[in-house]
């Protein structure tokens, strides 16, 4: 085993090496000797200080950094972020290359692969039968946001993406030395362009900003990864089966908040709502554009040589009823090639949808012969498909046609299903304002809930509106209101399925659901039927705090428990989604507050459901980062209670994750791959009876999350000074200045406390000055206190982290949190605050935490080092570890430049570009930002 890591691992350096060869070169020609000859005083430096402590080294490389000029400083900092972007690449392409020659060679795939996943089920008696009802239940749906974590432009994710490529052609084998010679010219040249490149935004992304940094994602990846995943699933099941006759459904769907998620964020309108959704429909439908016309060139099939079946020509005379002049052309133009002339009617008809929506017309029955939904053109590609099925052209119905045919399914008219987000009390204020003359609303605000819920109910049980005229609105009020006017509107004019859920933030009690009904109800979206009560648009409660995740089963059940309520859910099917919060529960309790917490609420919502007889799909607002509940997808996947995933789950990618998983194809095929084989795996319990997790190991985790939350919460609320450290530590003031994201940092300007700071922030400023507390902090005297000296409570933690998947993933997750923390650093951050005697006690605490969770940690694993059980994660952080500290170093020299008031203003402003760019830097080699 060993000799066969060595090559892989000598393979990767050598990529790596070349790639920082070839920017030298690049960084010589372009910058100069000296700017190149810092770098390489720098790197060296930092390089032998890694191997061994050199104090007066340490002191001239602090020197020589504080004489660097502000433009060879910019320089440098760019050589090094440009440096992380090509280590980036490296791995990734490495890592595809590794998964392309174990399929080569037929060799066991990886764990998360389709193949394993369904060697798995096989073993465990699962047949061929229950594979196909188990495919048929599941839903994996990523839902793109736009948290203010992307540091990349649009132009730089682009850029990145034609060195990756290049980069691939030097893994041919075939290639001569004249032709390398000639790929490493062209790789050169990619750098140099990236070089060129200014990498930070000159202003602050607005919200379609945001919006077409979406769009690039499926427009370049995903439109063909998508397909390529359900093929390999098709691959997988036939090899592990050998049932050809296994279906293969549209098992993703995609959501997203860009353009929709309005909490604290007053960029996004109505008006941008609707602007986002046009545009990712015209994205789409374009998309499909261009695939019908690749398959009117491809089948010239002619009705002399094949049996095209009746139904299809059936179709063709409708369709000349719609088009007369088109039919007149078609009939001449390919007599006898009839899927020319079906797809020239197909191709007409959706070129109509796109005109009508572009011109902002509702699609109906006047609008023309154009598809007015998705259903009609999936119908039309069916007969195309089913037909080429009849005469045996099976590859091209189950390649080129099905493809267009699980695109379609996947996206629909509408790309990705748009959640509304808004924070809870908006509803209330807009009820209050809106209804204040109707009957039982006069004092609404000051009415307890149970009260709220008895009007809200009686309210929603009235036919028609409440009021015939709207009343004068404050404008928060009537934005809300204009909300679900465009939410309304644009159903009929996209689609449906065009909106998701609507998100209710801040969710404390059962009436805030209620009330977003009763505002649905009034814009026509929800109301009566023949069938009864029922509403267009779901209703997600998001449980966020530590408090609120404790709370919850109480607020559901009392929302259930609602006649009104339970009549509506069952005319959405009794399915009822719950979105829980990773960032804001671990920023307010801990690391192992915040993961306890969300476990046991899953476990709970699983027994809710079971006991109303209801499907409950749990929504996981995961972040990138460890803080936020990041971490590898199928690893987090599995490592949820057993049978609480049932067969759908929903997983927001935020920022800086979908560059990392999506923006290369190869990339992006793996990551879907991985995240439906473990929703697969964990959604069994649909099919067979699943073991539930030991109550001694549920025990042992609650006593270990008790100490753990106390830890954390001493530091964090009863410390002296601790949130004026925080922001003095850290640079969390400068990165406030990043254009990354539309977004403000606070939900209140100028308040220093924890409920003012975004969770996102919090883990980003953490991060940046390597403290990278919110993932790792309490852990330590949690296991100290908890196993004492007792050999066998040490014994039960190695048997929990060896057998229980969810111990083993948090205790990995924060291993790796802990590999990216770099105590001397911080140490150096510490020295910031003004109040430095209170810093230091505080540091001294912090540092103190760290090495006993360190000294804890290994010992809970049986580990002698971090990551000691995954080499390659751990070289990878060695080897980012030791560019990022001469760019820590730097930041820190900007930030006192920048922070000290004894010099003129427009002097410090001139600090604060570097400044921006190191933390940008840093974000890149560490491959999060929040």
């Amino acid at each position: 085993m060993e000799n066969k890591k060595v090559p892989n691992d000598r393979a990767l350096r050598a990529r790596v090496k070349r790639l920082g060869n070839l920017l030298g070169e690049v960084l010589k020609e372009q910058a100069g000797d000296r700017v190149f000859n810092a770098v390489e005083q720098l790197r060296q430096g930092y390089i032998r200080l890694h191997r061994r402590e050199d104090p007066k080294l340490r002191k001239r490389l602090a020197r020589f950094i504080d004489a660097l000029p502000q433009d060879d400083l910019v320089l440098v900092i760019r050589a090094f972020n440009t440096y992380f972007s090509l280590v980036n690449i490296a791995e990734e392409e490495f890592q595809h290359l590794q998964r392309r020659r174990l399929l080569q060679r037929s060799e066991a795939l990886w764990v998360g692969s389709f193949e394993e996943t369904f060697r798995a089920l096989q073993q465990q008696g699962i047949h061929s039968g229950q594979l196909q009802y188990l495919l048929g239940q599941i839903r994996y749906l990523p839902v793109f946001t736009a948290h203010p974590t992307e540091s990349k432009r649009r132009t730089v994710l682009h850029g990145l993406r034609r060195i990756f490529l290049t980069s691939k052609m030097l893994d041919d084998p075939s290639l001569s030395q004249e032709e390398e010679n000639d790929v490493l010219r062209q790789l050169k040249a990619q750098i140099q362009i990236l070089w060129e490149t200014e990498e930070v935004r000159s202003n602050r992304p607005q919200v379609q900003d945001e919006v077409e940094n979406g769009l690039f994602y499926f427009r370049d990846s995903l439109f063909n990864a998508v397909p390529m995943c359900y093929h390999a699933a098709r691959r997988a099941v036939r090899r592990v089966y050998g049932n050809p006759n296994v279906d293969i459904p549209a098992f993703i769907r995609f959501g997203s908040w860009i353009g929709g998620d309005r909490d604290g964020n007053p960029n996004v309108t109505a008006a941008i709502t609707g602007w986002a959704l046009r545009t990712q429909s015209m994205e789409v439908l374009r998309e499909y554009q261009r695939r019908l016309a690749d398959l009117y060139q491809l089948l010239g099939h002619s009705s002399r040589f094949c049996a095209v079946s009746p139904v299809l020509l059936a179709s063709l005379e409708r369709d000349a009823d719609d088009f007369p002049e088109l039919a007149e052309w078609v009939n001449q133009r390919f007599p006898s090639e009839p899927y020319r002339r079906k797809l020239r009617y197909m191709m007409t008809r959706l070129d109509l949808r796109l005109r009508q929506l572009e011109n902002g017309q509702i699609l109906n029955e006047a609008a023309g012969p154009g598809y007015s939904s998705a259903s009609e053109f999936l119908e039309d590609l069916l007969l195309v498909r089913d037909s080429l099925r009849g005469h045996r052209d099976h590859y091209i119905a189950e390649h080129d046609v099905q493809n267009l045919v699980w695109l379609l399914e996947t996206f629909g008219f509408h790309l990705a299903a748009l959640d509304i987000r808004q924070e809870s009390t908006v509803h209330g204020q807009t009820i209050a304002e809106l209804f204040r003359d109707v009957a039982g609303f006069a004092n609404y605000l000051e009415q307890p809930e149970e009260q709220r819920l008895l009007t809200l109910a009686e309210a929603l049980r009235r036919p028609g509106c409440l009021v015939t005229e709207t009343p004068e609105l404050s404008p928060l009020a009537a934005e809300t209101c204009a909300m679900f006017r465009c939410i309304a509107q644009l159903r009929r004019e996209v689609s449906p399925e065009a909106f998701g859920s609507y998100v209710i933030s801040m969710t404390h009690e059962a009436s805030h659901i209620l009330e977003v009904l009763l505002l649905a109800k009034e814009f026509g979206l929800a109301g009566w039927s023949r069938e009864g009560l029922y509403s267009e648009i779901a209703v997600t409660p998001l449980f966020e705090t530590i408090h609120d995740l404790e709370r919850m089963e109480a607020v559901m059940s009392r929302l259930l428990d609602d006649p009104v309520y339970a009549e509506i859910l069952r005319s959405q099917g009794n399915l009822q989604e719950v979105m829980l919060g990773y960032s804001d529960s671990c920023k307010d309790g801990g690391i192992l507050s915040s993961s306890w917490s969300l476990y046991q609420a899953q476990i709970r919502l699983a027994e809710l459901a079971d006991r109303r007889r209801i499907q409950i799909r749990v929504f996981h607002g995961r972040g990138g980062s460890v803080g936020r509940g990041g971490g590898p997808t199928y690893e987090a996947i599995m490592a949820q209670p057993p049978d609480t995933v049932r067969g759908q789950i929903k997983i927001t990618e935020q920022g800086e994750v979908l560059s990392f998983k999506y923006a290369n194809l190869e990339t992006a095929v793996y990551e879907l791959t991985v995240g439906v084989a473990g929703l697969i795996r964990a959604s069994v319990g649909l099919v067979r009876r699943v073991e539930l997790d030991r109550p001694d190991y549920l025990q042992v985790m609650s006593e270990l999350v008790e100490i753990g939350e106390a830890v954390y919460r001493d530091l964090t609320e009863h410390t002296p000074g601790f949130m004026d450290y925080f922001y003095e530590a850290t640079p969390l003031n400068e990165i406030a200045h990043m254009n990354i994201g539309s977004r403000p940092s606070h939900r209140h300007r100028g308040d220093r406390s924890m409920a003012s700071i975004r969770a996102i922030p919090w883990v980003f400023a953490w991060a940046q000055s390597r403290h990278v507390l919110p993932a790792w902090y309490g852990l330590g005297s949690a296991l100290a206190r908890w196993r004492g000296d007792d050999p066998d409570r040490l014994n039960t933690l190695r048997d929990m982290a060896k057998h229980w998947p969810f111990f083993r993933a948090l205790l990995g997750n924060i291993s790796m949190a802990m590999a990216k923390t770099h105590l001397d650093l911080a140490r150096e951050y510490a020295g910031l605050p003004q109040d430095q005697e209170c810093a230091q006690k505080i540091f001294a605490k912090i540092r103190a935490e760290y090495e006993l969770s360190l000294a804890e940690l290994l010992t809970a694993l049986d580990l002698p080092a971090p990551l000691a059980d995954n080499p390659t994660l751990a070289f990878s952080l060695q080897r980012r570890n030791v560019y990022m500290e001469p760019l820590n170093h730097i930041q820190l020299a900007l930030l006192r430049r920048y922070r000290n008031e004894d010099t003129p203003q427009e002097f410090r402003e001139t600090w604060l570009d570097p400044l921006l760019r190191t933390i940008n830097a840093i974000a890149a080699g560490q491959r999060n930002t929040g």
